[in-house]
C-alpha cells in the first residue's frame, strides 16, 4: 500500500525558510521541494530503458528547477518572472505539466508499479523536515500542490503595484487584475482537483500521514483563499466602474466573507506550528477580518436607502461594524506581517485603498448626523446580519491528463 517515512527537523535542515518575503499581495505557502529520485533502481527491470529515463529526466528537471526557485520565489519580485539559471516560473510549471501525463501511467489501471517508487518531499508548513511515500498517488498530490503554489505566485507577482509613469500613486492595471483573476481560478481548480481526484486513492492509513501542507484542510483553505482573492479584485473592479450598483458591490462583499470564513473553518484546526504554517493562518484571519469590514459597510449604505427609522438605525450599527471590523484588519494584518518569515504589505489599492479612506468617514458621519435620534444602546446594538448570497466564483474545472502515448 505504500510505505511512510517523516524526518523531524535537524539544526541545519534543507527547508527554505527566508528571513523576510518582502511584498506580499498574495501569501504563498512555503513551496514543496523534491528530492531526486532513483527510477532505474525502482522500475528498471519492469519497464524499458527509454521510459524510465524520460521519467528521471521530466523529474530531475523538476528537482533543479524547484531547487533554484524555491529559496527565492517567494521574495516577491517586480518583474513578470523570477530568473534563475534560465529557470522561471512559467518553465517550472511548464515542466511540471510535462511529467504529469508520464507519470500518471504507473497508476494505470491500478498498476501495482505505483507503489515500487520512493517518492520524496521537503515539507514547510509542517513540522517534519521531508516525507517519502512509496504511492505514486502522492506524487501526483504534491505535483498538483506545486503547480498551485506557482500559480499563486505568478497572481502574487502581477498584484504589486508598479510606480505608473508620471512617478505619482503607484498603479494596478486593469489587465493584471484581470489575468489574476484568472489565475486564481486556475490555481483553485488544481487544489479541488487534488482533494476530488486524487486523495481518495490514497489508502486511509497514508492520508492520516500526509504532511500538514497536504491536508485535506490546507488544500480546501487555499482553494477558497484563491476564490476569495478573485472576489476581492472584481470587488475592486466593480467600486472603479460608474455602472456597478450598490447591490452589486454589497454582494461582491457578503460572498468575499464567505470564502474567507470557510478557508478559516478548514484551517483553524489543524497543527500549523511552524513559521510558514502559522503566517498561513494569520494571513487568512486579517481577509476574513478585512471582507467583513467591506461587507458591513456596503450593507449599511443600503440599509440607509430605506426610509425608516428602523432601516436608519440599523444601517448606523452596520457602518459601525465595518468601521471595528476595518480597525481590526489593520491590527491583524501588522500580526500576519511581523510573524516569520517578516513582510510588508504591497501599496494599497482596489477594493482596500477606496474603503480605507471611506469606512472611518461614512461612519462617524453617519453617527454624527443621527446622533439626536438613536440613543448610544440603539446605536450599539448588535449589527444587522448580513446578506446570504450563493458563491458565483467557482474553480476551473481541471482533469489529470490521460496517461502519455509513450505508455503505450
Amino acid at each position: 500500500m505504500g510505505c511512510l517515512v517523516s524526518r523531524p527537523n535537524d539544526s541545519c535542515g534543507n527547508r527554505r525558510r527566508p528571513g523576510s518575503i518582502g511584498e506580499v499581495s498574495v501569501y504563498v505557502p512555503g513551496f514543496r521541494i523534491p528530492k531526486p529520485v532513483d527510477f532505474s533502481q525502482s522500475l528498471g527491470a519492469q519497464l524499458s530503458k527509454n521510459l524510465v529515463e524520460r521519467l528521471s529526466a521530466l523529474r530531475t528537471r523538476i528537482v533543479v528547477m524547484a531547487g533554484q526557485e524555491g529559496p527565492t520565489v517567494t521574495r516577491a519580485k517586480r518583474k513578470n518572472a523570477t530568473q534563475h539559471g534560465g529557470s522561471t516560473l512559467a518553465d517550472l510549471l511548464q515542466a511540471l505539466n510535462d511529467y504529469l501525463p508520464v507519470l500518471l501511467g504507473l497508476v494505470k489501471d491500478g498498476s501495482h508499479l505505483q507503489h515500487k517508487v520512493q517518492f520524496v518531499w521537503i515539507n514547510q508548513e509542517d513540522d517534519a523536515e521531508e516525507t517519502a511515500m512509496s504511492n505514486t498517488w502522492y506524487e501526483v498530490l504534491s505535483v498538483l500542490h506545486l503547480m498551485a503554489m506557482l500559480s499563486l505566485s505568478q497572481a502574487n507577482l502581477l498584484l504589486l503595484p508598479r510606480t505608473s509613469a508620471d512617478g505619482y500613486q503607484p498603479k494596478l492595471s486593469e489587465e493584471s487584475r484581470r489575468a489574476a483573476v484568472e489565475i486564481f481560478l486556475k490555481a483553485a481548480g488544481y487544489l479541488d482537483c487534488a482533494v476530488r481526484h486524487v486523495i481518495p486513492h490514497l489508502p486511509a492509513e497514508l492520508r492520516r500521514d500526509l504532511p500538514v501542507d497536504l491536508a485535506e484542510g490546507v488544500l480546501r483553505a487555499l482553494c477558497l483563499q484563491a476564490l476569495g482573492q478573485g472576489v476581492d479584485i472584481q470587488l475592486g473592479m466593480a467600486i472603479d466602474s460608474a455602472k456597478a450598483t450598490l447591490a452589486v458591490k454589497r454582494r461582491l462583499a457578503c460572498e468575499m466573507v464567505k470564502y474567507w470564513q470557510q478557508a478559516q473553518d478548514n484551517i483553524m484546526n489543524l497543527p500549523l506550528s511552524n513559521g510558514w504554517g502559522e503566517k498561513h493562518r494569520l494571513f487568512i484571519k486579517w481577509k476574513s477580518v478585512e471582507a467583513k469590514a467591506a461587507a458591513y459597510y456596503y450593507h449599511g449604505l443600503i440599509l440607509d436607502e430605506g426610509n425608516t427609522e428602523k432601516s436608519h438605525g440599523m444601517a448606523v450599527a452596520a457602518l459601525q461594524a465595518a468601521d471595528e471590523y476595518f480597525k481590526e484588519s489593520k491590527r491583524a494584518c501588522e500580526a500576519f506581517n511581523v510573524a516569520s518569515p517578516l513582510s510588508r504589505n504591497a501599496q494599497l489599492w482596489g477594493t482596500m485603498k477606496y474603503l480605507s479612506e471611506k469606512i472611518p468617514k461614512d461612519s462617524s458621519s453617519k453617527v454624527r448626523i443621527n446622533r439626536d435620534l438613536y440613543s448610544y444602546e440603539k446605536i450599539m446594538e448588535t449589527a444587522p446580519t448580513l446578506p446570504d448570497f450563493a458563491l458565483a466564483l467557482k474553480p476551473d474545472e481541471y482533469q489529470l491528463p490521460p496517461e502519455d502515448p509513450c505508455w503505450n
